[in-house]
């Protein structure tokens, strides 16, 4: 992984999928809103950690699991989606911001076990570690590449509840909550469809 020919390939593979939109940038805009960017911290870490291990653990052998047994691979797949459109759900319900209300986000925890259950997650790594691992210290260089995957995840999904926080006063309004929580919505609905056509 310390190839430049390699290296940097990747490393532009590891911000397009993590700053684009998806699951975990649509909670990270979500939790921005709710609890401002340094509230978001605990979630961004455990995103960025998330990741990090489910490609440790394709590399230790998981993946070669999924070659075994592709019904593993689907169940998740399903599974995840049908609780992103969940999440959807409860997403469009909620209110606009209350000056002063209670919050809780996800934290590091329940981040990190979300990538678990999360499609797009699974799909970044498990391209990864098909694509630009080289064979030579597998290991090694699995683990390299888990450890930058989350370095660059940090400030991709922390971009999106740094938005988050600076529509926050706007999301006061219940007009412009509705239309905020329709749209964050949407998108985590919109996420789901290349995965359950299978494109992902």
């Amino acid at each position: 992984m310390t190839d430049p020919v390699i290296l940097a390939p990747f490393l532009v593979f590891a911000f397009l999928m993590t700053v684009t939109p998806g699951p975990n940038n649509a909670m990270a805009l979500a939790s921005g809103v709710r609890v401002g960017l340094a509230g978001s911290f605990p979630l961004v870490g455990g995103i960025a950690a998330g990741v990090a291990l489910q490609m440790l653990a394709i590399g230790f052998g998981l993946g070669t699991l999924f070659e075994a047994y592709p019904i593993t691979h689907e169940i998740l797949r399903i599974g995840g989606s049908l609780y992103l459109i969940w999440l959807a759900w409860k997403i469009a319900r909620s209110g606009p911001i209350v000056e002063g209300a209670e919050s809780s986000p996800i934290g590091f925890l329940g981040a990190a076990a979300f990538q678990w259950i999360n499609p797009k997650a699974w799909a970044i790594t498990v391209s990864a570690a098909a694509t630009y691992i080289p064979s030579n210290d597998y290991l090694l260089n699995i683990s390299i590449a888990a450890a930058l995957l989350a370095l660059v995840a940090i400030p991709s999904v922390a971009v999106w509840a740094a938005a988050g926080r600076l529509l926050r006063n706007v999301l006061t309004r219940p007009t412009y909550a509705r239309i905020f929580n329709f749209s964050v919505a949407l998108l985590l609905i919109a996420s789901t469809v290349p995965i359950l056509l299978g494109n992902l």
